[in-house]
C-alpha cells in the first residue's frame, strides 16, 4: 500500500515538532479568519490543548477545529468594551499552567502585531510559566490580499505601516502624523472606526490629498466579508452609511485603486469582493 505524499508531509512535520507540555501556555495567532490561512502549528497545538482562551475576532469556523475535549474560556474585547480585563486574561493563563493544563491562547491576526500578545508574554515570564509564541497572518495582510490591495507596489507605495486607530484607556489619538501623511505608503490604520473623523483631519492637515483612495474591509477573510472603497474626504460618510463595524481595517493609500483589478475573492473561497460605486448600495452581511 502506498503512502499519500500529502499526508506523510503532515505526519514528518507533526513528529518533528515538540508537542504542547502540561503547565505551557501557547500564544497563537489564529489569522483574520479564514480557516485556510491556520498555520500548520497552529493547527496542531489547538487540537493538542485542553485549555483554549480565545478572544471574539477569532472565527467560529477557526473554534470547530479545535479539541473538541478542550475547556473554551471567552475572554473577547471590544474596544471600549473589555468583556474580561487583560489583567484577569493574564491571571487566568497563570492559573490554568499551574494546574498543568495544556493552555493556548488563541488570538485573532498575529499575537504580536496589536493583539497584546507582548503584554501576556511578559507576565508569563515575571510568574516563571513556560511559554511559546506562533505568529499568525495578520488581518492587514489578509484583508487586503482578499480584497486585491497589494500593500507595497513598486509604482504607487514604497512602504507599508500598520497603526493603532485606538489608544489603551480612549486616550487621544497621538501619532507621528506628518510621518503618516508622507506620499509612496500604505497605511493601515487597525481599530480605526471611532477615530475615523481623527484621522482624516490630521492626514489631511499634513498635506495628505482628499481624494486619497481609502478602503474599509469588515470581518476580511470570512464569509461575512464587507469591503468598499472611498475617499479620504468621504470617509467618515461611508462608514455611516454602511454601517460598518469593528473589527473593520481602513487602507489608506494609492495602492487601494487596484482592488476592482486585482480582486479574485473566488480563488480564496468567499463571494467577490464589492469595489467602486456598487460598494454604496450592496453588502454582503445578512439584513
Amino acid at each position: 500500500m502506498t503512502t499519500n505524499p500529502r499526508k506523510k508531509c503532515l505526519v514528518e512535520f507533526q513528529l518533528a515538532e515538540q508537542p504542547l507540555r502540561a503547565g505551557e501556555v501557547a500564544i497563537v495567532g489564529a489569522g483574520p479568519g479564514d480557516p485556510g490561512l491556520l498555520t500548520l502549528r497552529a493547527l496542531m497545538l489547538i487540537q493538542q490543548a485542553d485549555a483554549i482562551v480565545y478572544d471574539r475576532l477569532v472565527s467560529p469556523q477557526i473554534m470547530e477545529l479545535v479539541n473538541p475535549r478542550a475547556e473554551r474560556i471567552h475572554v473577547g474585547k471590544a474596544s471600549g468594551c473589555h468583556y474580561v480585563p487583560q489583567e484577569d486574561t493574564n491571571e487566568l493563563l497563570v492559573q490554568l499552567a499551574t494546574r498543568q493544563r495544556r493552555v493556548v491562547r488563541l488570538k485573532g491576526g498575529d499575537p504580536y502585531i496589536f493583539g497584546r500578545g507582548g503584554e501576556e508574554a511578559e507576565f508569563l515570564v515575571d510568574n516563571d510559566i513556560d511559554f511559546q509564541v506562533v505568529p499568525g497572518i495578520t488581518s492587514a495582510a489578509g484583508c487586503a490580499s482578499y480584497c486585491g490591495i497589494p500593500l507595497t507596489h513598486r509604482d504607487y507605495s514604497q512602504s507599508v505601516t500598520f497603526v493603532t486607530g485606538h489608544r489603551k484607556g480612549d486616550q487621544t489619538l497621538e501619532l507621528n502624523w506628518p510621518v503618516l501623511a508622507a506620499p509612496g505608503q500604505t497605511r493601515v490604520f487597525y481599530m480605526g472606526l471611532h477615530n475615523a473623523p481623527t484621522i482624516v483631519r490630521e492626514l489631511t492637515a499634513h498635506g495628505l490629498s482628499e481624494s486619497c483612495p481609502v478602503a474599509l474591509v469588515e470581518r476580511g477573510t470570512t464569509p461575512l466579508q464587507h469591503m468598499t472603497v472611498t475617499t479620504l474626504k468621504d470617509l467618515v460618510d461611508t462608514i455611516e452609511r454602511e454601517d460598518f463595524q469593528p473589527p473593520t481595517l481602513i487602507i489608506v493609500g494609492e495602492v487601494v485603486q487596484l482592488a476592482e483589478k486585482l480582486a479574485q475573492p473566488v480563488l480564496a473561497g468567499w463571494n467577490s469582493a464589492l469595489t467602486g460605486p456598487a460598494a454604496a448600495t450592496a453588502s454582503r452581511r445578512p439584513a
